[in-house]
């Protein structure tokens, strides 16, 4: 079962989506501190979440190389990087196990190939802020969700002040300003800003460039994607055969990247809606469902990993 596999998976598969459907949004809640973790960064620096207690206020992203999410993601947010950087807040990015493993960029078995596949993901996305690389084993990651592409601003006193299911940066821009001028008014460090958490889909023009975090994966990637959304399987052995001439067409890949984000995005967050409508309840509905905490794996022990 893959519930009780390894944490780095070598495909994508429908079995995934369907886990991802159910899963939790684990990980600290809103008002909760915020686990603190240690990693070195692409530039050699040894960082500490703990470092910026009382100094700053952090916004923590994960994301990887493969991942549609970050890749539709990651330029917005490289914007509000420029626009916020300072002396108020610190941008960290932690590179994480990922989405569409492929046979470019595959499962992690190694410290050193997580980190060539974030250095692609830094230098093709330009992305200038602190890149941490997660353990192989996924230590950070385990604590904060396990989820592909969620995002929590931490404020200075060490507690989340907000977070996202997903890194939507019109949202966390929004959670940003809210912190900052609740902050400055009130002369306080801790602050539950813009209803504390953000549970959205998202889905909109950024998705058609998507396709390029399946790319990095390879043919592979492309073709358990196609496999998992239940697209026929002729379909995603031409594409298999037929990906240059696809790859130098990018009106073609935009096309087929709408199909596949749509039917991804759509029936992920019809089932979020729906369950959320049955259960009656405010807050995220995948919490009912949750069989265990999120256990700190500095002991060593493998873990369950689920989820893209």
């Amino acid at each position: 079962m893959l519930g009780f596999g390894a944490y780095n998976y070598e495909h994508f598969s429908r079995q995934l989506l369907q886990e991802l459907d159910h899963m939790p949004f684990a990980g600290p809640q809103p008002g909760e501190r915020a686990p603190d973790f240690k990693a070195e960064t692409l530039e050699g620096e040894m960082l500490r979440l703990s470092d910026f207690q009382n100094k700053k206020n952090v916004l923590l992203l994960f994301g990887s190389a493969t991942c549609p999410m970050t890749a539709s993601a990651i330029g917005p947010i490289n914007q509000l990087y420029d626009h916020f950087r300072g002396d108020d807040i610190e941008f960290l990015f932690a590179y994480i196990r990922e989405a569409h493993p492929g046979e470019r960029i595959g499962a992690h078995r190694s410290q050193s190939e997580k980190v060539e596949a974030a250095q692609v993901l830094r230098d093709e996305e330009n992305i200038e802020m602190p890149v941490l690389v997660d353990d192989v084993r996924g230590a950070i990651h385990r604590k904060y969700s396990r989820l592909p592409n969620p995002a929590f601003l931490i404020d200075k006193s060490g507690r989340v002040s907000f977070r996202s299911m997903w890194t939507r940066p019109a949202a966390i821009q929004s959670a940003i300003e809210e912190l900052l001028e609740v902050q400055r008014a009130r002369g306080v460090a801790h602050a539950i800003v813009h209803g504390g958490q953000d549970l959205t889909m998202p889905f909109s023009h950024a998705a058609l460039y998507s396709y390029r975090a399946l790319e990095r994966g390879g043919e592979e990637s492309l073709k358990d994607f196609r496999k998992a959304l239940g697209l026929p399987a002729r379909a995603a052995v031409s594409l298999s055969h037929a990906s240059r001439s696809w790859f130098a067409s990018p009106q073609r890949i935009l096309a087929l990247s709408t199909l596949t984000a749509a039917v991804l995005a759509g029936g992920l967050y019809a089932g979020f809606e729906l369950r959320r409508k049955r259960l009656g309840l405010p807050r995220n509905p995948y919490r009912a469902y949750e069989r265990e905490r999120v256990r700190d794996t500095d002991t060593g022990t493998d873990y369950g990993a689920v989820g893209i």
